[in-house]
């Protein structure tokens, strides 16, 4: 995991004041360390320079209101605290004493880290299960910790590894270029020392919500006074005529991606189905490895139903320039031994396919259990089902979108993550609306893709700067107000998109009240 840093003045001797305009961030050093110092207003404010989760640099990203965001991937920390809002980072940034004497700002001594909440445990839930090892189910139990709950958590995933960096497993995992102690999103110390029991291997098979209750496929029961659902989805799997198990492989899990490393070793060509991130991540993996890899899609351009045929044009182009051979409008529909014929009769040499055409929400407990299901399941602004203490949160959770002023259910995993969070509140009895703009990434050659807000359609995409340059900004508008935004290169105008499409739901709200 990589670290950015930067050289910068020693704050401790001191900043004047008319040096840092309202909102400036300015990098340097306390003892050795790197720290930012930050003006909001006639407040001053130094923390941790360096992002918690990849290791951004915060001097680079943005400050809005009283929190400051990282460019990478938009986790967001207090100004006043340095605890997270909201992630993808899980840990708070330290916080350093800020003093001004006169027209002088001095950055004193490290602040001790802020006290834990406390829940009082008269109101709190007597105990807490949560469905699901994914993103959303880790940040709902870390959160449920961070926020002060002593109760008992209970995590029954169906996996058998624990909770993992997933955006990795068909990123820098799979292209050999991080090792397997990144993946995991806490070590096993992490849980035992946070009295989180995290149950690997167990399906849970039947939930009964009138008496506070899920059974596992083994027997055993756990009782619950609080529930957050997040089985997320399972891969969609295509019957190809002729192909056996072995030669079929999917990436959702650790296991998956470890099962396509082994056999990658000794491949002299793959075939991937499908066009998705998943599919097209998995092909720029591969050829990292020096993998011959042909795309078989029915698309006519990758991506084009998200990002328009301009960026999937693009894509498509930085896939071909690294070796990648696509076969679109096409299809498998058979394995003769070692090939795979398509459609359109083409033969390609294969020693494995890897298959990327979608998920599916795994809706099954839910609809068993009698909550209330529309392509999702069916939650409100604080994440809560149609049954009162039972929550959904990841991507399953079908949810009132104040942006786009739908029900929309969205795939990314730092949705999902967002959503664990604030679902914990809520388990809390917080009452937290969520309301966060839906935020993903993708990598590729690299080459980030940072993409905001959340566009079923439009009508305009506008585009600022170079795709060939690789330094651009492509904004999808409908009825001419901007709905989505993505960037190549241009990390901090994809922050400030964010804070414009958040501002716009605020403005609106208020207008409505």
């Amino acid at each position: 995991m990589k670290t950015e840093s930067a050289d910068g003045p020693d704050l401790g001797n001191g900043v004047a004041v008319n040096d840092l305009a309202d909102g400036a961030i300015l990098q340097g050093k306390v003892a050795g360390e790197d720290v930012i110092l930050v003006r909001r207003g006639s407040n001053f404010f130094a923390l941790g320079a360096t992002c918690t989760h990849y290791g951004g640099a915060l001097a680079k990203g943005l400050v809005v209101g009283d929190t400051v965001r990282c460019p990478l991937h938009h986790a967001c920390f207090s100004l006043r605290t340095g605890e997270v809002l909201r992630p993808p980072a899980f840990d708070p940034v330290p916080c350093w004493r800020v003093e001004r004497i006169g027209d002088t700002v001095f950055v004193r001594e490290k602040l001790p880290a802020t006290p834990r909440n406390h829940v009082d445990a008269r109101g709190a839930p007597a105990a807490v299960v949560i469905v699901g090892g994914g993103a959303a189910g880790f940040s709902a139990a870390n959160t449920l910790r961070r926020e002060g709950y002593d109760g008992p958590v209970t995590i029954l995933s169906a996996d058998d590894f624990p909770p993992c960096d997933r955006p990795n497993l068909s990123k820098d995992y799979l292209a050999g270029t991080a090792s397997e102690d990144w993946i995991p999103l806490r070590s096993p110390d992490y849980y035992r020392d946070q009295r989180i029991e995290l149950v690997l291997n167990s399906r849970v098979s039947a939930l009964d919500a009138p008496r506070k209750q899920v059974r596992l496929e083994n027997g055993k029961t756990y009782q619950f006074d609080r529930l957050l659902l997040a089985t997320g989805a399972d891969p969609v799997k295509l019957p190809i005529q002729g192909a056996s198990d072995s030669q079929l492989h999917y990436l959702r899990t650790y296991a998956d991606s470890r099962d396509i490393v082994m056999k990658v070793a000794s491949a002299k060509q793959v075939v991937i189905v499908g066009t998705s991130f998943i599919a097209l991540e998995v092909a720029a993996s591969l050829r990292e490895r020096g993998v011959p890899v042909h795309v078989v899609g029915r698309d006519q351009v990758p991506l084009q139903r998200v990002f328009g045929p301009e960026l999937g044009q693009f894509i498509r182009g930085l896939h071909e320039a690294h070796g990648v051979v696509f076969h679109l409008e096409d299809t498998v529909t058979r394995v003769e031994g070692g090939k795979a014929v398509l459609a359109s009769g083409v033969t390609l040499d294969a020693d494995f396919i890897v298959l990327g055409v979608g998920v599916r929400p795994a809706l099954a407990l839910a609809e068993q259990a009698g909550l209330k299901v529309d392509r999702g399941v069916v939650v409100d602004e604080y994440l809560e089902s149609s049954v009162p203490g039972i929550f959904a949160a990841g991507d399953i959770a079908r949810w009132p979108d104040p942006h786009s002023g739908g029900l929309v259910r969205i795939e990314h995993w730092v949705v999902a993550l967002r959503q664990g969070q604030v679902a914990a509140r809520n388990i809390l009895g917080r009452r937290e609306r969520f309301d966060a703009v839906p935020f993903f990434w993708t990598a590729q050659y690299g080459v980030s893709i940072r993409y905001v807000g959340h566009a079923e359609q439009w009508d305009e995409i506008e585009i600022s700067g170079s795709l060939e340059a690789k330094d651009c900004t492509l904004t999808y508008k409908l009825a001419g107000r901007a709905i989505a935004v993505a960037t190549i290169d241009q990390d901090l105008r994809n922050l400030r998109a964010e804070a414009a499409l958040e501002a716009h739901h605020v403005a609106v709200e208020a207008q409505t009240r």
